[in-house]
């Protein structure tokens, strides 16, 4: 396989061959190098970054959060994928929830973001651990070493962190129980100053030494219950010891001869897909990238796939979507045909099928070719911003996300997985027919995967399907390296909405964002700080021919790719 790498970026791609990592900090990169170095592979680098990315970023990430994961077995060119999200406690209802005073509008969720009752149980530990376990070749204390050792010697903040860690401080932690643990006495740490994070030390040791169990039962389930309790919320010991993750058959759909892997619902990988069905029937590659042609297509495409996704996208267990006829070519067609390629629809509904947060994310690539896809979560920002006393880790808000319309197949109830953004994604290519004949496979779970193409993800909300589907589309269709790739400026539909408004990065023409206001798309221009909106990716290309590896890192993030 050849890949066509025009310099469009301001700086180049990474270039290595015996493995890589890319994630939003440096520190995080260099704890998964540290371990490939030691033997691991992708599945343990990636576990040992997400931990040092719970220290050096916890304005978006933690053990007090969510996780998933895509893994590729280069000796066998299967994914797999791993769901750890966590469940809404027994005990809440919707009904409850409006006994508390905290229900407007059943199209809306709870009122209060940052309220108790919107912690789901934290799944990221289990995921961890059942990722190790499963395809990773150390233990889990080998894994959580790095991070122990940088919570306990402490470490210079970088200077966007710094900059949401001022902010979480303002807009959660400063108001939640213990929050304070996450503060300089009582304000964010500052650019360069070097923060300790003991308490976080203490969980990764007691995780380190008892697995998954010491978070999920003892100590720090009893801290975490009691400290809900405290803040007038409902999830208990019992509900933390019945939490476990999930291994799912991962979804996928071709685009120009490629394959597309997301996690199935109740993540919302699905919306890209959708949005690349309905793009493969236009020829993207005779557009201007950046031009009103190209931008309103895909942007019409989203707002179809948002109103399915905002629907469909609930837990499976309780609600199953009928993935087969959604991502079937027949029904993007049907899709297709609804846009309007001189005029904006902001009324799109879902279609009828004929049968029944502030993010991080990693990509690791071993030396062998495994590769893991991984993603981990409070949802905003610091979540709840409420720590478990003496523990160093916030809890997170996801189970905001879910519906208070009792007949939504994403409804609140008892011991449900919400609605989630966090998706991670991999493509690749089939070793022998390519995938072009693909068309009917677009969601046949176990194919074999093929030849590793990327490992790549976009964190941010409901940015992540977008930036799946702005990102691969300049890798396929544009032929661009990883860094020019997410170099490119973005859009996003805000709040996922199929009918939302729509934030233009600087760097899109004003000509072309003033042709796109006159076609009917609500605008805006987002530039500076605010640009954390359009997601912060990472990206590691293979090449199958020689196994060199090309990464790239998100600029509007601390991050970096490096190899061994």
């Amino acid at each position: 396989m050849q890949f066509e790498y025009n310099f469009t970026s301001r700086r180049s791609p990474v270039v290595g061959r015996r493995g890589m990592a890319a994630t939003s900090q440096p520190l995080a990169v260099a704890a998964g190098l540290e371990i490939l170095a030691r033997g691991g592979n992708a599945a343990d680098a990636a576990v040992s970054a997400a931990a040092a990315l719970n220290v050096t970023e916890p304005t978006s990430t933690g053990i007090g959060g969510d996780a998933f994961a895509l893994y590729y077995d280069a000796q066998t060119g299967q994914v797999t994928a791993l769901n750890g999200s966590g469940r809404a406690p027994a005990s809440l209802t919707i009904d409850l929830v409006k006994r508390a005073g905290l229900f407007s509008n059943i199209q809306y969720p709870i009122t209060n973001p940052y309220h108790p009752y919107t912690i789901t149980a934290p799944g990221a530990c289990s995921a961890w651990c059942d990722l190790v376990e499963r395809h990773g070749r150390l233990t889990i204390a080998d894994v959580l070493a790095p991070a122990i050792r940088l919570a306990e010697e402490g470490f210079p903040v970088a200077p966007i962190t710094a900059y949401f860690w001022a902010r979480g401080v303002k807009r959660q932690l400063s108001h939640s129980l213990h929050g304070g643990e996450l503060t300089v006495a009582g304000r964010a740490p500052r650019a360069g100053e070097i923060f300790h994070n003991p308490g976080l030390a203490r969980t990764f040791r007691a995780v380190a030494e008892g697995g998954k169990a010491a978070f999920y039962q003892g100590q720090i389930a009893e801290a975490v219950a009691e400290v809900i309790a405290q803040a007038g919320g409902c999830l208990t010991v019992a509900d933390l010891a019945a939490h476990e993750a999930t291994w799912d058959d991962p979804i996928s759909t071709t685009y120009r001869g490629y394959r597309i892997w997301e996690c199935p619902p109740n993540g919302q990988g699905l919306a890209a897909l959708l949005g690349l069905n309905i793009l493969e029937g236009f020829d993207l590659a005779a557009t201007d990238p950046l031009s009103a042609e190209r931008l309103h297509l895909q942007i019409e495409a989203l707002r179809l796939a948002f109103a399915d996704t905002r629907w469909y996208v609930a837990d499976p267990a309780f609600s199953p979507a009928p993935i087969s006829y959604l991502l079937s070519k027949d029904y993007a067609a049907q899709r297709r045909a609804l846009i309007n390629p001189q005029r904006a629809t902001l009324d799109q509904q879902r279609g009828s099928p004929l049968a029944s947060s502030d993010t991080v994310y990693l990509s690791v690539v071993d030396g062998e070719g495994n590769a893991c896809s991984f993603i981990n979560s409070n949802y905003m920002g610091f979540g709840t911003g409420i720590v478990p006393k003496g523990w160093g880790f916030t809890l997170q808000n996801r189970g905001h996300n879910f519906s208070l319309d009792p007949h939504h197949p994403n409804a609140l109830a008892p011991g449900k997985r919400p609605y989630h953004t966090i998706i991670p994604s991999v493509i690749t290519k089939d070793r022998e027919r390519g995938t072009e004949d693909g068309a009917d496979q677009s969601s046949v779970s176990g194919l074999p995967s093929g030849e590793l193409f990327a490992c790549f993800g976009v964190m941010g909300g409901f940015m992540q399907p977008q930036g799946h589907l702005q990102v691969a589309s300049a890798l396929i269709d544009d032929h661009l390296d990883p860094q020019g790739a997410l170099d490119r400026p973005r859009f996003c539909i805000q709040d996922g909405e199929a009918g939302g408004r729509v934030a233009f990065e600087q760097g899109i023409p004003k000509k072309v964002v003033q042709t796109l206001a006159d076609m009917g798309h609500p605008s805006e221009v987002i530039a500076g700080y605010e640009r954390s909106l359009f997601g912060r990716g990472q990206i590691i290309l293979r090449d199958t021919q020689s196994g060199i590896l090309w990464g790239g890192s998100d600029p509007r993030a601390d991050g970096c790719a490096m190899s061994l």
